[in-house]
């Protein structure tokens, strides 16, 4: 995000490489897909994958309820998985696609993992910091900062969350 509060894709989207944004949704697709298998377990639809070099190592979604740990967020537990797919902690030539923007956690841990690229769908208002409430993976005061791209079928992402809460109600 910049510091006018817009994404990249925002600013000019004749400006992107086309290629690129395919390739986004191409993934984002994948980690909705991911949401939508974490419905049919009566998890929160958060979706996610990690692609490395291209190819998709770790994929995963929420499993707060399954595991009854407060960390298994869709990112966290895709982060875990594709570190050991790596050998390495340090997440390096990966992108992270998720269908929500990341919690205080789960941007740390894109910062901690210094990833390279974060793509994300929704934005999450009430407990977003990618843009929302703060912006941890642009905090200047950090060793690492990601890109950030946001918005990718944001309207896809934000319904099967809308859908599930209103079914819960």
């Amino acid at each position: 995000m910049s510091d006018d509060g817009t994404y990249p894709d925002e600013m000019d989207p004749d400006e992107r490489d086309p290629a690129e944004a395919a390739r986004d949704e191409a993934f984002m697709r994948e980690a909705l897909e991911e949401a939508r298998q974490a419905v049919d377990v009566g998890e929160v639809p958060v979706g996610a994958v990690m692609v490395h070099r291209g190819q998709v190592i770790a994929r995963g979604h929420n499993r707060r309820q399954l595991d009854g740990d407060p960390t298994a967020h869709a990112e966290i537990l895709v982060m875990r998985d594709a570190s050991e797919a790596l050998g390495q902690w340090r997440l390096e030539d990966c992108t992270l696609y998720v269908t929500l923007e990341p919690c205080f956690m789960c941007a740390g841990a894109t910062v901690n993992g210094r990833l390279p690229r974060l793509v994300f769908g929704a934005m999450d208002p009430k407990a977003g910091a990618v843009g929302s409430l703060a912006n941890v993976p642009g905090d200047k005061r950090l060793n690492h900062r990601p890109e950030v791209r946001g918005g990718v079928l944001a309207e896809e992402c934000g319904r099967i969350l809308t859908e599930f809460f209103a079914a819960l109600r």
